[in-house]
């Protein structure tokens, strides 16, 4: 009874995690560039033996593409395929699908924490910038003279999923998702860049719903499997007593 009482208490944990993490991903299902995360489980069980509960894992982020659409800024930019923008704050790196970007005082492309776009700076006399497919950025003068500034390089990981998020849409690596390998957009059926656009958030509100329902009818189960063990150890003790 211990033990049944064991795995119910741990199917309501873990289905706690769950509804924690579809609620986050729900939360910011508006926010561009935004990857939703999954919750890992396994089965508790002793070698040649019936499971005893529900472990966690831990969350991982699935990074499937999200609609790309126009936007309005003159400086956003989306990932069409897989790859990340590498950017810096100071000496920290990090990663994102987040293409915000607005042109700072300095020249250089910064998302809204602050974050510069690895490898970019517009010409103090440049009134317009244009990013083609394969990353080459250009900026157009007051003299009405077009010159290429620089390449945008993207990312690619042997196991993004394993990217250590530091919140928002920033991600760092680490050793399980493998070092950041560099590439030019567009070559060799590579991702492209797509000007004017940006990538919305993967998350779709009518999906995580339907987690939710789910995640609440098992939590509702486990619940009552709980009552149902400590019904079972009250009456043991009373025969006990009796």
């Amino acid at each position: 009874m211990d033990r049944a009482l064991f795995a119910a208490a741990s199917g309501m944990a873990a289905q706690q995690r769950n509804l924690d993490t579809i609620s986050d991903n729900l939360a910011n299902s508006e926010v561009a560039g935004f990857k939703g995360s999954a919750e890992e489980f396994a089965a508790l069980a002793a070698p040649g033996e019936r499971s005893m509960g529900t472990i966690p894992l831990g969350r991982h982020v699935v990074f499937t593409q999200g609609k790309l659409e126009r936007s309005n800024g003159p400086c956003d930019l989306a990932i069409d395929g897989n790859g990340f923008f590498v950017v810096r704050d100071g000496k920290r790196v990090a990663y994102t699908r987040d293409g915000e970007f607005s042109r700072a005082a300095d020249g250089t492309l910064r998302n809204a924490a602050g974050w510069q776009l690895d490898g970019v700076r517009i010409p103090a006399d440049a009134l317009s910038v244009n990013v083609g497919e394969d990353g080459a950025v250009s900026a157009t003068t007051a003299s009405g003279a077009t010159k290429r500034i620089t390449t945008i390089s993207l990312a690619s990981f042997a196991a993004p999923e394993r990217l250590e998020s530091i919140g928002g849409t920033l991600f760092v690596e680490n050793a399980r998702s493998g070092r950041a390998r560099l590439f030019h957009p567009s070559t060799n059926g590579a991702a492209q860049i797509r000007f004017g656009m940006l990538e919305q958030s993967n998350v779709s509100i009518v999906e995580s719903m339907m987690q939710i329902l789910t995640a609440q009818r098992a939590y509702e189960a486990n619940a009552k499997g709980v009552q149902a063990a400590d019904e079972m150890l009250r009456i043991a003790n009373n025969l006990q007593r009796g």
